[in-house]
């Protein structure tokens, strides 16, 4: 079933692959972000527990709302891009256990009896899950930028106010404008990186 992916595939994955930050004036459509997540939904995480929710900025006004949070650098960036994804996690998460792994009954229990499991859980595999819309979007033929810099606070504040869910981190989406690109940064060698055991 499994085979390597070509040059080509790998290229627009990883070697060739840029985080954007500025956009072209080209839109992203509805039916390009549910194909993106139809496909981001199958990459795996703990227990199936999908905790990763994606709230999807379209609208300049829905963009302003962000506004507030951002760092300065990342005004710009977020106005320009046709989206912008707030990538958080819900933290009752749980709740859904018994449909998204149901051979396991009490797991939701399990959750329950230990609150700092499940809070590292819901973040740790809702941090998967936005690696995996990153590289879903590059498999579309989409560009990316993820980032920090912004107050989670404010954003759970405004876009979470029921304390739900929280916030991780922010991916802008569409076309990026290559000439706005520094040089690629350098890249740590396998063996500064790595240790064979």
């Amino acid at each position: 079933m499994s085979h390597p992916l070509d040059a080509q595939a790998l290229d627009q994955l990883f070697r060739t692959a840029r985080t954007y930050p500025r956009w072209q004036d080209r839109p992203v459509t509805e039916a390009q972000l549910r194909e993106l997540y139809d496909l981001t939904r199958f990459g795996p995480t703990s227990m199936n527990a999908l905790p990763a929710r994606f709230v999807f900025l379209q609208s300049a006004a829905a963009k302003e709302r962000l506004v507030p949070a951002l760092m300065e650098g990342n005004v710009a960036k977020v106005r320009e891009a046709p989206v912008t994804v707030i990538l958080a996690h819900d933290t009752r998460f749980p709740e859904l256990m018994a449909e998204l792994w149901p051979h396991t009954p009490d797991v939701a229990a399990m959750f329950a009896a230990d609150p700092p499991w499940a809070e590292v859980t819901a973040f740790r595999n809702s941090t998967l899950q936005g690696a995996y819309l990153i590289l879903a979007a590059r498999a579309l033929g989409l560009d990316v930028g993820p980032m920090s810099g912004f107050d989670n606070a404010r954003v759970d504040a405004e876009f979470f106010p029921d304390g739900r869910c929280r916030s991780n981190f922010l991916i802008t989406l569409g076309y990026g404008e290559p000439g706005a690109l520094h040089p690629r940064g350098p890249r740590l060698s396998f063996e500064r990186a790595a240790t064979l055991l």
